[in-house]
């Protein structure tokens, strides 16, 4: 059975190669590091790129807690014993390009001791995805992320990429806007071995969601990030980053469960855009491409083919 201390080992080693990656597409903005302790058990790697060629700013944090739940989160994971380990990887990248999309990426591992739940294992659990949020849908950009995606999922088990894209749909949904965040991609919680897998090889897809990130997202940089563009679509950017920001406040639950289990704030908080705006009532124009995105925020579209 696979260990707690090695999925610690092995987010930890995924955190640095993403680090790593995105330094080098960025060319320029480089990660600041905090280590930090959760008061309770526990603590944490923050790292945060400000102000790069691409990367406005960007957190890719590790973290491994453990302790207690506070009942309001054992009433919301449904869990009767209040010890608990959680350790993930957690990435959200704010370009400063308008063209270039947001990505979102978790990747996270949690545990009730056995000793809690009266058993000889403990109850454990995968959970993660990957989603993107352009200021503009591209096409071509939405079909490549899906196809990605559904390849990597695939390799696994037939079932999970449509499985965990409807998921995403339904999850990553602003209900009192009546729009996706973005594009969606997938997501998957509570997510144990199926009957022709054992824990390994849940883990082993969890490890392949987390490393298909940076190939991901260094070709969406790439085929967009040197295209020109203007200071309307710099100020639509900013309204997009509004939605993105009202959905991780009002709706995301892992701010929720850093914030309910005493984690480091500026780390449950650095998902927040570095810049955003909100505008009374804005409509855009008829026949625009702001238009057309805004269209295409809804659930159940088809990108993967």
């Amino acid at each position: 059975m696979i260990s707690k201390e090695q999925i610690t080992a092995d987010y930890q080693s995924i955190q640095v190669e993403i680090c790593t990656g995105l330094e080098q597409m960025d060319g320029k903005g480089r990660f600041e590091q905090e280590l930090w302790e959760r008061e309770g058990g526990g603590g944490g790697r923050t790292r945060i790129m400000q102000n790069g060629n691409v990367i406005e700013k960007g957190g890719v944090n590790f973290s491994a807690v453990h302790g207690h739940l506070p009942e309001a989160l054992r009433k919301a994971l449904k869990v009767e014993h209040d010890d608990f380990f959680a350790t993930g990887v957690s990435i959200v990248m704010h370009p400063n390009h308008p063209l270039v999309p947001i990505i979102h990426m978790n990747i996270r591992y949690f545990e009730l001791p056995s000793s809690f739940t009266g058993g000889s294992e403990p109850v454990r659990w995968f959970g993660g995805g990957i989603d993107v949020t352009p200021h503009y849908i591209f096409d071509d950009d939405a079909r490549f992320f899906h196809s990605n995606l559904k390849k990597a999922c695939d390799a696994y088990d037939p079932g999970y990429y449509q499985r965990f894209k409807e998921w995403a749909d339904s999850y990553f949904f602003i209900k009192h806007r009546n729009e996706t965040r973005g594009i969606g991609g997938i997501f998957y919680d509570r997510l144990t071995p199926n009957e022709a897998q054992n824990w390994n090889d849940v883990f082993e897809f969890t490890k392949t969601i987390g490393r298909s990130f940076l190939p991901i997202y260094t070709e969406l940089v790439s085929r967009n990030r040197n295209k020109p563009f203007t200071n309307d679509q710099q100020q639509w950017q900013y309204l997009r980053r509004s939605r993105y920001a009202e959905f991780n406040l009002v709706y995301d639950a892992g701010t929720k469960f850093g914030l309910e289990t005493n984690g480091r704030i500026e780390s449950i908080l650095m998902s927040m855009p570095p810049t955003a705006k909100w505008i009374y009532d804005f409509k855009p124009t008829a026949g625009s491409e702001e238009e057309r995105t805004l269209n295409l925020l809804k659930k159940g579209v088809n990108w993967a083919g």
